[in-house]
């Protein structure tokens, strides 16, 4: 079982109780992917809520105007989450996410988190701005790495 000291690593728990860590750890399940691996493909239905543990994960998104995929950020530092898709209407992947080395990882399912997260309204709202600002962070890099192409 996955620890909550794992857990409180993680900037989007800090601060939770730990009544509450232990909910999300008994929903959360542990996931390995070689390099190369997709965790998931854009387009695709969002899920679960990724954290990268250990590794490296390429966040890549595709250009009606290249062949190619654009990497717009990389998730190589631990305790960082990524694919916040799984939380937000319309709840599809805004970008696909390949490893760039075997990575460690913890996977959460959406419906339930967000369950647990509206039974727990204060605990939500820290949760849900921290996540506002991954999605901040990402449309910045995303906008740097498309002007790049230009």
């Amino acid at each position: 079982m996955i620890s909550t000291e794992i857990l409180s690593q993680f900037n989007l728990f800090n601060g939770l109780s730990e009544a509450l860590l232990k909910e999300i750890a008994a929903m959360s399940k542990e996931v390995s992917y070689k390099n190369d691996e997709f965790v998931f493909r854009e387009g695709e239905t969002a899920e679960n809520l990724h954290l990268l543990v250990k590794g490296s994960v390429a966040l890549r998104v595709k250009l009606t105007s290249r062949p190619e995929s654009v990497t717009v950020s990389f998730i190589s530092t631990p305790f960082q989450s990524f694919g916040w898709s799984g939380v937000v209407p319309p709840f599809h992947y805004t970008s696909s996410a390949q490893c760039d080395e075997d990575s460690e990882m913890l996977t959460i399912p959406s419906a339930a988190f967000m369950k647990l997260l509206e039974q727990n309204p204060e605990a939500g709202f820290k949760v849900m701005q921290r996540i506002t600002v991954i999605i901040a962070d990402r449309l910045r890099n995303s906008h740097q790495a498309l002007l790049k192409t230009i």
